[in-house]
């Protein structure tokens, strides 16, 4: 445990509104949001300012203290969870909350990292702008933590993941000083990417205090439909058909079985199905036009989904006649996990294969894990178009001891999974990041090439290590 004295230095140096020791207050932040990790910590560190970051950072270097970054705490593998020891304090960002500018003509935002996902969303709207990034925790995601785990959500079809959406960065290196990196430049030849090697690193390179976004058009008009397909072969079919005639407006497709239909469809309430087929898989999508152009997105949709009927790739489809049904149609979507909770005890994972190998992933992966773990029950579902699919197993049915069923079962099925992903050319994780839940896996898997050059670029930027201990890089026993 880290002493009280080490505690004053902060406190000295952060004052009263910089330093949170309450048990009560630090409770909340102590564990991942899905309840798998629970870690300690003396306090939580939260600077208002790069400045305060750095002298924060510098402070915990001189004092061999580590420290884990932490924004809205919604980590999907235990990234942002401290250890259990009590060994590291966390260094919170949330009251870095700030937009320091957005520029409509530049079509550039400056965030501070603490900003939450939704908040950018409204600024951007207000400027007629949009940041073109959507996730079921952008209520409480931040800005930085988005960066630091290379987020993706439903829009990456057409505009990428964070990486593609961050022009600069600003942030703390382990050493205290500060990377100066948000000149948003077309062309910079200068070496390494300092900015890329911070995208996706977990926090473990260092603190991304800032960063210049890009931001696209607002939305003038859309078009949103649901259509049943036969096969997820079907449904890729399907996709490329629409990019050949909707080209880059494909905002949004995503591929969802009959079963996880049924699941939304029995759990939550109000909820309907958009066609009057129920077909063994399901397809949504968005089309967008940033202008009102004509023939508009619900025409040009309509006839690309007329031609994949005639071609049988589709058995039925509807397009939403209006808003309200278009926020039906994406409601189903998006409560297809809470749906999923609901049914039981189930291992989730989020992968993604090469785009032209995930129907027979879908298909076969599903019948191999219900044929080797007799009594589960699996499927997926997500964003077809970038070759990322949520693959869930259940327990059998009628399994009311979760964590017991997951002891037994969960590492078996866990290298069951990764195994099928890797054979198939795959990434065990998709955009969830590695944290501390897949950190023997990645040790497992991956290749002695890829584990050397992550060592060593994390010896190079932290030799202490006080950096987000024990996430990401695999420990020398696992790899």
């Amino acid at each position: 445990m880290i002493g009280q004295n080490i505690i004053a230095r902060f406190q000295q140096l952060l004052g009263s509104k910089g330093v949170i020791t309450d048990p009560g207050d630090i409770a909340p932040w102590i564990s991942d949001w899905r309840g798998r990790y629970h870690g300690r910590t003396a306090a939580i560190l939260q600077p208002d300012s790069t400045e305060q970051v750095a002298a924060a950072v510098k402070l915990a270097a001189d004092l061999g203290v580590p420290l884990v970054p932490q924004g809205g705490n919604t980590s999907m593998v235990g990234g942002a969870t401290p250890p259990a020891d009590g060994s590291a304090l966390i260094l919170s960002l949330r009251r870095m909350n700030r937009i320091r500018d957005l520029s409509p003509d530049d079509n550039l935002a400056l965030c501070e990292a603490g900003v939450i996902l939704t908040h950018l969303h409204e600024a951007a709207a207000a400027a007629d702008r949009r940041f073109p990034l959507s996730l079921g925790a952008k209520g409480s995601a931040t800005i930085g933590g988005l960066i630091s785990t290379n987020a993706g959500g439903t829009q990456v079809l057409r505009h990428g993941t964070m990486r593609a959406l961050v022009e600069g960065i600003e942030a703390v290196l382990p050493d205290g000083s500060i990377f100066h990196g948000l000149d948003a430049l077309k062309k910079d030849n200068r070496g390494y990417d300092i900015k890329q090697l911070l995208i996706g690193a977990e926090g473990t390179l260092g603190i991304v205090t800032a960063a210049s976004l890009r931001l696209v058009p607002a939305i003038a008009a859309r078009a949103v439909g649901w259509v049943g397909v036969p096969s997820p072969t079907a449904a890729l079919a399907l996709l490329r058909l629409c990019e050949a005639r909707l080209g880059d407006s494909v905002e949004g497709f995503e591929v969802i079985a009959d079963d996880g239909l049924g699941h939304v469809l029995s759990h939550i309430p109000g909820t309907r199905c958009p066609i009057e087929t129920r077909t063994p898989w399901h397809v949504l999508i968005e089309v967008d036009h940033g202008d009102l152009r004509e023939p508009g997105p619900a025409e040009r949709l309509e006839t690309a989904l007329a031609e994949a009927l005639e071609q049988g790739l589709a058995v039925d489809a509807a397009i939403a006649a209006n808003e309200t049904q278009a926020e039906a149609f994406w409601r189903i979507r998006e409560s297809i996990s809470e749906s999923e909770r609901a049914q039981g005890p189930a291992l989730q994972y989020d992968i993604s294969v090469p785009v032209a190998r995930m129907p027979a992933f879908m298909m076969e992966a599903a019948a191999a894990a219900e044929s080797t773990f007799p009594g589960t029950t699996a499927s997926s579902f997500g964003h077809l178009g970038d070759g990322n699919v949520h693959f869930h197993v259940r327990a059998p049915r009628g399994t009311t001891d979760g964590p017991a069923w997951i002891a037994a079962q969960g590492q078996a099925i866990n290298a069951f999974v990764h195994d099928a992903v890797v054979a198939a050319g795959g990434s065990i994780s998709a955009e969830h990041g590695i944290g501390q839940m897949k950190r023997a896996e990645l040790g497992r898997l991956a290749s002695s090439a890829r584990l050397r050059a992550l060592r060593a670029i994390k010896a190079a930027f932290d030799p202490q290590g006080i950096m987000n201990p024990d996430k990401l890089i695999p420990r020398p026993e696992e790899g």
